[in-house]
């Protein structure tokens, strides 16, 4: 008894570690990511659904925005997810009966790879992560036990990770596929797996409900993805990076796989092997980007770092320091490329040095190598955005402020200047870009004169529309650098004439016809 005590407490204690150690690690000189810059704005837009993910993530958002909207609170959640999905994993263990070897080989991932980097995102990939490992708990739970109620929490975690992002369906069906493969199927006759089904459907519901009044936005948005993204994916580049996201830790990941599918000491859990080949399966077939298959991840290291625990038989060979000493070397090698741990410029000098271009992380949806990893590059030039936008806010009166929009080319240059535009003292901007566009008001009114206009299109100052206002300023532009945005233009259209206003009407009521 007061050995587990003693596990239980080291438990929790490398839980604080992994949640601490990203806000150590990260340089306070990088701001929001994009996207999270989104998911913020979602939070004072509450609903059951949004153009690009379910709800759960924009409760968190909310919160976020409620205590200040500062990057503490931005990071808090995710790494509390990533504390959560390695407890629920470290449970597993021990139900396994493993030791403080296991889980401490289990934190590995969390600490030196790509958990690194998901947990620190305020993204919904963090709560997907953690709902798949519950779903998995509960049923290695019921079948430990057979007592229902694990049955229960599998059915509510499946709720509410669709709740937090659709492809927690893929883990779903490939757990369904792995069970029916094996001699667990028997769980799927049961009445109580049914009725556990339906309570996670149920939660599931609203967003649901949610899409189908909203013309099904998802599907335009998946459209959208698979056109300027998914195609681009290739087999052998996903799985090539589903090596390099686990290289520190790739002996616990392929020994968990290979123990989970072939010993006969844990047959009864063999679905967990299954589920996992389904899901690359599924991804591949789907051209799914390589980090949608995280969530498969932490129970498969919950069986190699069990697995490697009981071959070391309760003392560290020199197999296993090797492996500890592994960890550590490649591990720190690559913490900067989880996480800007340094300003851009001695990043970028440190891919250089150590030839990051060749593993691909230096490579963009545009297939192009640059300085930065692009989520780096999304960190950056935010603020110097905002500021420009009221520099060309500030140049109008108070009148003719009035009837001034500000109109934002994509998601994240609107996201940037609704987090920041307190500071500078903006009013909320427009964008027709992901969800941004359902919060145009319908009833918007297009008497308006001037616009500062936000844009990613270089040439967008010799477009015919400039005709169509008496006076067009190119502000400024965005001037960091490493930052996606470098180059983007603020421009103040002033005293726009009808064929304008006609133009900005059409725009946005023929992008919102299509989700009605």
């Amino acid at each position: 008894m007061k050995k587990d005590i003693l596990t239980t407490r080291f438990l929790f204690l490398l839980a604080v570690v992994i949640t601490v150690t990203p806000f150590v690690l990260q340089s306070g000189y990088y701001e929001p990511h994009r996207d999270e810059l989104l998911y913020l704005a979602e939070g004072n837009h509450l609903a059951w659904g949004y153009m690009e993910v379910p709800p759960v993530l924009s409760i968190f958002a909310y919160l976020t925005n409620l205590f200040g909207g500062g990057m503490f609170w931005i990071k808090l959640w995710p790494a509390l997810f990533g504390a959560g999905t390695f407890i629920v994993g470290a449970k597993i263990i021990q139900s396994l009966g493993g030791k403080k070897l296991a889980i401490f080989l289990f934190s590995l991932p969390f600490i030196f790879g790509v958990y690194l980097r998901l947990f620190f995102l305020f993204q919904p990939n963090g709560p997907e992560v953690f709902f798949d490992t519950l779903m998995a708990y509960g049923l290695i739970r019921f079948i430990q036990t057979r007592k229902n109620k694990w049955l229960y929490l599998f059915g509510v975690s499946a709720g509410l990770g669709m709740l937090s992002k659709y492809s927690v369906g893929v883990f779903v069906l490939s757990l369904v596929f792995g069970m029916l493969l094996t001699e667990n199927r028997r769980i799927l006759w049961r009445r109580h797996f049914w009725i556990a089904s339906l309570i996670g459907l149920l939660i599931f519901l609203p967003n649901v409900i949610w899409q189908a009044v909203h013309g099904w936005p998802i599907l335009h948005h998946m459209e959208l993805l698979n056109k300027y993204q998914l195609q681009y994916v290739r087999p052998a580049s996903f799985l090539t990076d589903q090596l390099l996201m686990n290289l520190p830790t790739v002996y616990i990941w392929l020994t968990g796989l290979g123990f989970v599918l072939l010993s006969r000491k844990v047959s009864q859990y063999r679905f967990i092997g299954i589920a996992f080949i389904f899901v690359l399966l599924i991804l591949l077939i789907l051209h799914g980007k390589n980090y949608y298959s995280l969530g498969a991840y932490p129970v498969i290291f919950v069986f190699g770092a069990y697995a490697i625990e009981k071959w070391m038989a309760n003392r560290l060979t020199f197999a296993g320091y090797l492996m500890i000493f592994y960890t550590l070397t490649i591990g720190g090698i690559m913490i900067p490329l989880m996480l800007p741990v340094w300003k851009p410029e001695k990043l970028a000098a440190y891919y250089q040095k150590v030839g990051a271009a060749k593993s691909g992380v230096l490579r963009w949806e545009d297939l192009k190598d640059h300085p930065l990893p692009q989520d780096f590059a999304d960190m950056l030039g935010w603020r110097e955005m905002a500021q420009k936008m009221g520099k060309a806010y500030d140049m109008l009166d108070k009148a003719q402020k009035s009837k001034t929009i500000l109109f934002c080319d994509n998601y994240g240059q609107a996201g940037a200047v609704q987090y920041y535009r307190k500071r500078y003292g903006l009013p909320a901007p427009l964008s027709d870009n992901a969800s941004f566009l359902n919060w145009i008001p319908d009833n918007l009114q297009f008497d308006l004169e001037n616009v500062v206009l936000l844009t990613d299109d270089k040439n967008e100052m010799s477009h015919p529309f400039i005709k169509e206002c008496q006076q067009a300023i190119l502000v400024d532009s965005v001037t960091s650098p490493y930052a996606k945005e470098h180059g983007s233009l603020i421009i103040l259209l002033k005293g726009v004439n009808d064929n304008f206003r006609k133009m900005v009407r059409y725009k946005i009521e023929k992008e919102k016809a299509l989700f009605k």
